[in-house]
Parts: C-alpha cells; structure tokens; sequence
C-alpha cells in the first residue's frame, strides 16, 4: 500500500529522529514528510539527517496549516497523520491501515482511558465527542485525536475548511460524516510527549466548542436552529399561559417570541436546503 506519513511538528527536536526512526522500522518504504511549523529549534535538521523529507514553513503558521501543507506534499494514496512529540506509537499504523484496506475512507486511533494528557483535558475531548455524535448523528469516540489515516483523494476535499489551528481533526471528521463517507475507529494508547504541549486548554478549548457549532450550522443546521426555535415556542407558551392566567391576555412578548421561533426555525430549514446543494455531485446524490 502507497503510504505518506505526515509529521506536523514545531520545536519537536527532542522527539522527531525517532519518531521517523520507529516510522521507517515500521513501514520501511513509507514516504515521511515533516512539516516544520516555524521551529526555532534543530528540528528541521534533525529530521532530515533521520531521512525525512522536510517542508518548512518561514514563521509559525498552526497546526491545521501544518497539516494542510503536509496533504498537498504528500504524493501517496494514503496518508497517515501522526504527532511528532512521541505520543502516538508508529507500530499502530498498520492497525488503521487494515481499516483502509476493508473500505474505510478515514480510520482515527481513539485514545483510551489513561491515554489523556490531564483529567481536565479528558472531560472536554467527552464533551466535544458527546456534542459532536450529536450533531453529526454518528458515535464519535475520539473528536480531537490527531492520529488518523485518510484516502488524499478524499481528505483533500476539505482542505478549505480546515483551519490553521489546533481543530483539524474535528474539521475533518465531521466534513466526512457529512460527505457519506466511511469513518471507523480503532484503540490506541498513548505515551506521554516529549517536550512541552502548544495547546492552552481555556484558550484552544473555547474555539473548539465555538468550530464544533460552526461545523454544526455548515453541516447539518437543523441540528442547531430547531432546539433553539422549539425553545423559544415553549418559553412563549409558557408566557402566554402564565399571562392568560393571571391577566386574561396575550403579551406583546408571546408575539415576539411565537414569531422569533418561527424565524429561527425557517432559517435552519434554508440553510439544510443550502447545505445538501453544497454536496450535491453532477450525478444529482448527496
């Protein structure tokens, strides 16, 4: 199987040589391209001196564009996404090829118990997967895991959505699920990295949970608009009742609130209309 390993990676010198080392042990004739995000450290070098083919970029671009520029080096029918800080175990490749190879268009190494880096963070990556499985109408066991195997042809697709940042992987995952394609999951643990994390929990938390709802409204917004319209039509129920109750009358606040429902309601219907039309192939399917 034709095979491209990408390697994002920013001031990993600690970690990077070998990483690609137990890559190659691993799948020797791998292609392994290592996205330098604007290190300020040997990474670069090191990476190439471990035989790797090296992308750099002049300044510190993010994650997403890390792996963005990754995808379009990458000259394999399949790539393999994987942390360079040593968290993610090379040997577990084959074990996500194998999915490939039984039809799937992305396979996603899901962190098991014990495999998060703090308690904190292991409670929100449940959220995100508990909102995400929502949304999307699929389980989702692992959101954010960053150690996954794509068809290039396929992830290639959603290129101009994924962000620069640190939310690739819920990108991704949910444009698959709203193409129709295959996702599958397969256990994985996790070792500790080398080196200090990139992500702040408060700060890269909040915009995943704020790209999750956008992904949510661009994907399927009913799922958004209707809980939203339906509460409003309760509270405005609820209203008019207490009123009629006590007061005999209807409020200019029920008004609002009945006619604020109805609104919201239709506009999540127009963009559901929007969103299939966006995936709509020459061959008339979605």
């Amino acid at each position: 199987m034709c095979i491209s390993v990408v390697l994002p990676a920013k001031n990993e010198a600690g970690a990077v040589g070998e990483t690609i080392r137990k890559v190659r042990e691993t799948i020797p004739d791998a292609e392994i391209i290592v996205v330098d995000d604007g290190s300020t450290d040997q990474t670069a070098s090191l990476s190439a001196a471990a035989g790797a083919l090296v992308v750099s970029h002049p300044y510190c671009k993010g994650n997403g564009s890390a792996i963005k520029t990754g995808a379009r080096a990458a000259t394999k029918k399949i790539i393999v996404f994987m942390d360079a800080d040593g968290q993610h175990n090379p040997e577990d490749i084959p074990r996500l090829l194998v999915s490939i190879q039984n039809g799937h268009d992305m396979v996603v190494g899901a962190r098991q118990k014990g495999s998060q880096a703090s308690i904190g963070r292991g409670f929100a990556n449940g959220l995100y997967n508990c909102l995400a499985s929502w949304i999307t109408g699929h389980n989702i066991e692992d959101l954010t895991s960053g150690f996954r195997a794509v068809r290039a042809e396929r992830f290639r697709e959603f290129l101009y959505l994924l962000p620069n940042g640190f939310s690739y992987p819920t990108t991704s995952t949910m444009a698959f699920f709203r193409a129709g394609y295959s996702v599958a999951y397969v256990p994985i643990h996790t070792a500790k990295r080398i080196g200090k994390s990139h992500i702040r929990i408060l700060r890269d938390g909040s915009r995943f949970l704020i790209i999750i709802f956008k992904i949510g409204t661009l994907f399927s917004p009913l799922k958004i608009f209707a809980p939203v319209a339906l509460g409003m039509v309760t509270l405005a129920s609820a209203w008019y009742g207490w009123t009629w109750w006590h007061q005999s009358r209807f409020t200019n606040m029920s008004t609002l609130l009945y006619t604020g429902g109805v609104m919201v309601f239709l506009m999540g219907l127009i963009s559901e209309q929007i969103t299939a039309l966006m995936y709509k192939d020459s061959g008339g399917k979605t």
